[in-house]
């Protein structure tokens, strides 16, 4: 009995943690609950639960007691198919850390102010093939690390996408999906304004728009430029005509009566931090309307900026001075002309040389390189081509070193090889328990000095530590 209990307690699901609920598996910290015709969520949950799975069951409400004691490892929730109508301001509020919640394919009709505020960890969250109509202006409000916000087939006519600006409710949003709702209008240019990686990963297909050349020409360049969002859905980015029935291609609008769209043109200039510069707008029509400028923040320019640094020309040009880091971005120029309306887009990038100086002309790799092969030069000539400073006797004429020398005779070698036979070794103050060493350096512990030998074997000659054998091996290299 005693090692069942040991057991128990060492076990996930042991009765010391809770027990797996009924109708429900269990697998480590996950706990799924799909199809097991729950109409209320099981009680008590695992305190380490980490995914809970209660999809396709009868969970009409979710009540802010269904999870009533805090569960601070939960961060996956999928409560998909079940029919769930309501939903507490304060259901998440024992759950914060969760970071993917599945709402999809309910009846969801209206989502409340605050409704997801007690969600700061959330990445993900699923609200698609619901019936929400109304979008409070504070639902997402603490959502400061949404990701992915998927809202689409439900009965949306209008978002507010003024929270999507940059640097305000949802500043890390990076897909906003609205495909299949009741939007009749978009502002193009709050859509300009927005984010590049949430422009790009905007999706509004399905939708009965009214037909718009600013909106054709948004969606044009997002052709061109590729994006999925605009490629992989053309057939079904359609609008409605003035005064017609059907629904049109968008991308089909160029040229195409009544509105007679042009497509956009783009530019690209480059600054640096306090230069003044003059974006032009130059169309190609004649007798043109009316013409404005659109900045990066979505802001309508009419005459000049806040401080004077933005100011609009008499010929339609848009001038700025002291250019700073935030006015980078892509600026628009809307020109209605008697035939056709034309889009310029401005994209203004402003270099920053207080990180990167302009007379900074070497980078971090080439000086590294140049101060690498600097030193490999130093080395070899620190090996091979410092002075000897041995003396040489010209007073005995040494006899031609024998063909059969081995390489530690080597004209390399920094110290002369001693000679046997008749005559005296070269250098004879060289004592016989030290050395000069290679490059002048002392040796303590050079070869002894060899006796004169009398035969045919006189001439054999006595390794020397100095030789070509040890060079390498004597002097470090430091590269």
């Amino acid at each position: 009995p005693s090692l069942l209990l040991a057991l128990s307690l060492l076990l996930p699901w042991g009765s010391a943690a809770g027990s797996c609920p009924q109708r429900c598996v269990c697998a480590s910290n996950l706990l799924s609950c799909s199809q097991a015709n729950l109409s209320t969520v099981p009680t008590p949950l695992p305190r380490f639960t980490a995914v809970l799975d209660l999809s396709h069951n009868n969970v009409t409400r979710l009540r802010a007691d269904w999870a009533p004691a805090r569960l601070p490892h939960l961060h996956a929730l999928l409560l998909s198919h079940n029919g769930l109508a309501f939903v507490s301001t304060e259901a998440f509020a024992n759950v914060p850390r969760l970071r993917h919640l599945d709402l999809s394919s309910n009846r969801l009709r209206t989502l409340d102010e605050n409704l997801f505020s007690d969600l700061g960890e959330l990445e993900v969250l699923l609200l698609y093939n619901n019936e929400i109509s109304t979008v409070d202006r504070t639902a997402f409000e603490n959502l400061g690390r949404l990701r992915k916000l998927y809202l689409g087939q439900n009965r949306i006519a209008r978002f507010p996408l003024e929270l999507l600006r940059e640097g305000t409710r949802l500043p890390q949003l990076a897909l906003l999906d609205l495909s299949a709702n009741r939007l009749r209008a978009v502002p193009a240019g709050e859509l300009q304004a927005l984010p590049a990686w949430l422009r790009d990963r905007l999706y509004l297909h399905n939708n009965p728009l009214g037909c718009d050349c600013l909106l054709f020409q948004l969606l044009d360049r997002g052709r061109r430029r590729h994006l999925s969002a605009v490629e992989d859905f053309q057939d079904e980015l359609r609008c409605f005509m003035p005064g017609a029935t059907a629904l049109v291609k968008i991308l089909e609008l160029a040229g195409k009566p009544p509105l007679n769209c042009s497509k956009a043109r783009e530019a690209v200039l480059e600054a640096h931090l306090g230069d003044s510069v003059t974006l032009g707008c130059d169309s190609r029509w004649q007798g043109v309307r009316s013409r404005h400028w659109v900045t990066p923040g979505g802001e309508r320019v009419l005459g000049d900026g806040g401080n004077g640094s933005v100011v609009l020309l008499a010929n339609g040009s848009l001038q700025l001075r002291a250019l700073r880091p935030e006015d980078a971005g892509t600026y628009s120029c809307w020109v209605a002309g008697p035939l056709l309306n034309e889009t310029l887009y401005v994209e203004l990038l402003v270099h920053n040389f207080t990180l990167h100086g302009p007379h900074d002309t070497l980078n971090t790799a080439y000086t590294t390189l140049v101060g690498c092969i600097l030193s490999v030069v130093l080395v070899l000539i620190y090996l091979y081509l410092t002075p000897c400073r041995c003396c040489c006797c010209r007073g005995t004429e040494k006899p031609p070193a024998p063909r059969d020398d081995s390489i530690n005779s080597s004209v390399l070698s920094a110290t002369p090889n001693h000679a046997g036979g008749t005559g005296e070794p070269c250098g004879s103050h060289v004592a016989s328990g030290a050395g000069t060493g290679q490059n002048g350096r002392f040796k303590g512990g050079g070869s002894p000095p060899v006796a004169a030998r009398q035969g045919p074997k006189a001439q054999r000659k006595v390794s020397d530590p100095d030789s070509v054998s040890s060079v390498f091996s004597d002097t470090p290299i430091v590269v």
